[in-house]
């Protein structure tokens, strides 16, 4: 039986100026959004899609362009789940770009902890980084409709960042109280 019902959109819009295409590119990837080809998306079928979908659907007019919004499903299950395998083959990029991120954030605490830098600022810098992948993982799950495999790793590692991060501000607490 298929279940996942989807919002379709096809969209031309004038080759220039170049940046508003973008920035509806942009728009569209912003909300999870997959390319079928150019020109052509799908989002899973919610309100805040269709009010979304709509609300472009005036700025592409307003570029000189066209669009068509349509509410589909799929064919059988089998093309079901060739689209969600599309959706979470794009949120595992956005994983796997966030792992590579949460390693840098784990060598830069190894770094300071190797020359053992354990200032008050360096502390608000790491807590501010960590705060960014934070916000970014959020970001990353609110687009991940259909459970990609790597956010489970994803939540894992950020876990880990946090704890990292108490351990070196621990350090510095005691750096500081030892200078007392």
């Amino acid at each position: 039986m298929v279940s996942a019902q989807w919002l379709l959109l096809t969209y031309k819009v004038p080759p220039e100026p170049a940046a508003k295409r973008i920035a509806l590119w942009r728009k569209l990837k912003g909300m999870g959004a997959i390319y079928l080809q150019n020109g052509v998306c799908l989002l899973p079928e919610n309100a805040d899609h269709r009010r979304r979908l709509k609300m472009l659907e005036n700025d592409i007019s307003a570029m000189g362009g066209e669009a068509l919004i349509l509410a589909m499903n799929a064919l059988d299950r089998s093309q079901e789940d060739k689209v969600i395998a599309r959706f979470n083959a794009d949120r595992d990029e956005q994983y796997r770009e966030f792992l590579g991120r949460c390693a840098g954030f784990e060598a830069e605490i190894a770094k300071e902890i190797a020359k053992a830098k354990f200032t008050y600022a360096e502390l608000e810098e790491e807590d501010a980084d960590l705060r960014k992948l934070q916000a970014w993982l959020d970001k990353i799950r609110r687009l991940d409709f259909y459970g990609a495999a790597l956010a489970g790793e994803a939540a894992e590692r950020l876990a880990a960042c946090e704890a990292l991060l108490d351990g070196y501000a621990k350090r510095v607490f005691d750096a500081h109280d030892e200078n007392r």
